[in-house]
């Protein structure tokens, strides 16, 4: 989960797979009344998970945060948007799934985390059951900071019915889209792929099994320190998906439920005041500004994908066999 600095942050959504699983997506509208969020929550269990948003809103009234509704402090409702993915069964327990105990759990967790502390990745979180195109998938994380100063950073659960490899050579996609031209070497990839069919076979006679076609969906979370409106935010998440695309092929299936949130701290202005002094400029320097978030959104979440497939690890249980791309194809490839 994400938690918003005190005050909440500028928050908007784009769905884009064919199969989502969301709770207070509507809200995010920028028509619509609340401005600002506390929270994001990403989970597992496809819409039984939901359940663990209701965990993370009631520890936020607990504190006074939330959209105020009457003159005393605690009159408040918490607005949390969460999103599920896919991954039932996938630890051999149908029934195992995210609930209200285990989002107080990590909003608990997420409010004691220093700002700029490190974040879990790999089969942690969301990514504990996530798998892409037969790999084991996972959370994954990037950041950039652009020369205005402004920070974009991403977080990303990748559980894609697509592939975050190349099937012809087994490049990350994601690699590859970053100038990335060392490929894999040929009879490595040859043993990969005869590994990866063993373990869809072998996961056939496993609880993986009982889903038909396969159900998945990747979730990512954009956010930046520049102050957004609600409709920049809006754009933002909708350009974050460029960033999903590069990183996974196919993507946005009706398979799929793959959704993006996007966050704005309003920390730091969008363009210096200065160049607000004069109208016409003005205008010119916000729209470059935003160009720059846009585009770093799209590259820092597909950074994020990347991460979230190398920061994974096999998983052979009861519910299948997820091989992890570092133990196919060498832990040197992180």
């Amino acid at each position: 989960m994400v938690l918003a600095p005190d005050g909440g942050a500028v928050a908007a959504v784009e769905v884009r797979g064919g199969g989502p699983g969301t709770r207070e997506t509507d809200a995010l509208d920028p028509r619509n009344l609340v401005q600002r969020i506390e929270a994001v929550v990403l989970t597992g269990g496809s819409a039984f998970g939901l359940d663990a948003a209701s965990g993370v809103v009631a520890w936020l009234e607990e504190q006074g945060r939330g959209f105020r509704v009457g003159p005393d402090p605690a009159q408040v409702v918490p607005v949390v948007p969460a999103a599920a993915l896919f991954d039932l069964g996938r630890g051999g327990d149908w029934r195992a799934r995210p609930d209200a105990a285990l989002g107080r759990a990590a909003v608990t967790a997420a409010a004691v985390t220093a700002p700029g502390g490190p974040v879990g990745e790999g089969n942690t979180g969301a990514g504990t059951g996530a798998v892409a195109g037969g790999l084991k998938g996972g959370i994954g994380t990037a950041s950039a900071v652009l020369p205005s100063g402004t920070t974009v950073a991403a977080l990303a659960a990748v559980n894609a019915v697509g592939s975050v490899a190349d099937p012809r050579t087994g490049a990350l996609y994601g690699r590859l889209y970053e100038g990335g031209t060392d490929l894999p070497d040929p009879g490595v990839h040859a043993a990969a792929l005869r590994r990866l069919a063993e373990a869809a076979e072998l996961s056939l006679a496993r609880s993986a099994a009982s889903v038909r076609p396969p159900l998945n969906t990747t979730l990512a979370v954009v956010a930046t320190d520049a102050a957004l409106t609600r409709a920049q935010a809006h754009k933002l998440a909708g350009t974050a998906h460029d960033g999903l695309a590069r990183a996974i092929r196919p993507v946005h299936l009706l398979n799929d439920g793959d959704t993006v949130f996007a966050l704005s701290t309003a920390a730091r202005p969008l363009v210096p005041e200065e160049a607000r002094t004069d109208a016409a400029f003005g205008l010119h320097a916000e729209v470059g500004a935003l160009n720059e978030i846009l585009a770093a959104g799209a590259d820092v979440v597909a950074r994020a994908v990347v991460r979230g497939a190398l920061a994974a690890e096999t998983v052979d249980g009861p519910g299948g066999l997820f091989p992890s791309y570092r133990d196919l194809y060498g832990a040197g490839r992180a």
